[in-house]
């Protein structure tokens, strides 16, 4: 039997990783600090990453592979310097927010990524996930394979950015919606599902390198049109150009009074990133419809017009498009 352990395992992308170990017929053991129960089929061992002896109860044993998500560069590298001796194969899921540009369509994994932060910078997400990568290069080089996702989507995304659209033009309903201007605009989006099947394979092949786990790009219009569609939507859309979006304190990407998705211009690259080596791997990538359809099942679930950490209130985005129309 496959003895897999997860740094995390009751979260949602590590949790469906968990998951679909366990139903691979693995012996999974997940790592957490225990706020969350464990995917079922699965062990909780509670540990906390802040901690010296974090990963003592795991630390005698040997595995077959480590599965590691964490964007706290400190805590990967204390689980390497823990753990690295005791496993066949680590995975560790990164990000493209690591990469130093984003204007490049269609750069693949040879670009270069972000360096450390300088004296009186702040490492950011990007900057602290390059480090932790650099931590698993270093130190498990041929044994370790690194995933770079990009827009992780699907139902139970804690983010709130994706399900925004769907379940804004499903509220809607025959009303009008704001978005932004969508010329030269896309998206690469991940269905989270597809990708936890993926770090399950490179884990049991043992593959080794680096792979932008995304998917095709999508025109910005074409996502929407697809969104509308499945949520049935009959009203018009109404795109507002991003100087005035700014001066009415609407947000790009993501968090509050945003637009999710909506990108600033110039970064083409970041949503044009190269899949080739995801696909070559046999990476899946189920329609964009077929997502969109889960995810809105999980929006009306959890409520339309509940409070969301992504995007605008109902109420924000019909005084905006008030604004517009005078």
């Amino acid at each position: 039997m496959t003895d897999v352990l997860i740094l995390g395992g009751t979260g949602w992308l590590s949790g469906r990783v968990a998951e679909k170990w366990a139903d691979a017929s693995a012996s999974v053991t997940c790592l957490a600090r225990g706020g969350r129960p464990a995917p079922y089929g699965t062990t909780l061992v509670v540990g906390d990453r802040d901690e010296p002896d974090a990963y003592a109860a795991v630390a005698e044993r040997e595995w077959d592979e480590i599965v590691d998500i964490s964007s706290n560069p400190v805590h990967v590298a204390a689980a390497i310097e823990d753990l690295a001796h005791r496993t066949k194969h680590w995975t560790y899921v990164s990000t493209v927010s690591v990469y130093a540009s984003n204007d490049e369509p269609g750069a693949d994994e040879s670009a270069e990524v972000l360096l450390p932060p300088g004296p009186d910078e702040e490492e950011d997400y990007g900057r602290a996930k390059a480090r932790a990568e650099a931590s698993v290069r270093a130190a498990l080089g041929r044994r370790a394979a690194i995933v770079r996702p990009g827009l992780i989507v699907g139902p139970g995304d804690p983010t709130d950015r994706f399900g925004y659209w769907v379940a804004r033009l499903a509220l809607a309903g025959d009303g009008d919606v704001l978005t932004p201007t969508t010329e030269s605009r896309g998206a690469q989006v991940i269905d989270v599902d597809d990708l936890a099947d993926f770090v399950v394979a490179v884990g049991r092949e043992r593959w080794t390198g680096v792979a932008n786990a995304v998917g095709d790009p999508v025109p910005l219009d074409r996502l929407l049109d697809d969104a509308a569609g499945v949520a049935g939507h009959t009203g018009t859309r109404r795109p507002a150009g991003d100087e005035w979006l700014e001066a009415h304190d609407v947000a790009y990407w993501m968090g509050p009074r945003s637009l999710p998705l909506w990108l600033p211009a110039g970064m083409s690259g970041f949503w044009t990133r190269s899949n080739a080596v995801y696909r070559l791997l046999g990476g899946r990538l189920r329609p964009l419809a077929e997502t969109l359809t889960r995810v809105l099942a999980d929006e009306r679930e959890r409520g339309l017009d509940r409070d969301r950490r992504s995007g605008l209130a109902r109420s924000e985005e019909l005084a905006l498009l008030e604004a517009l129309r005078s």
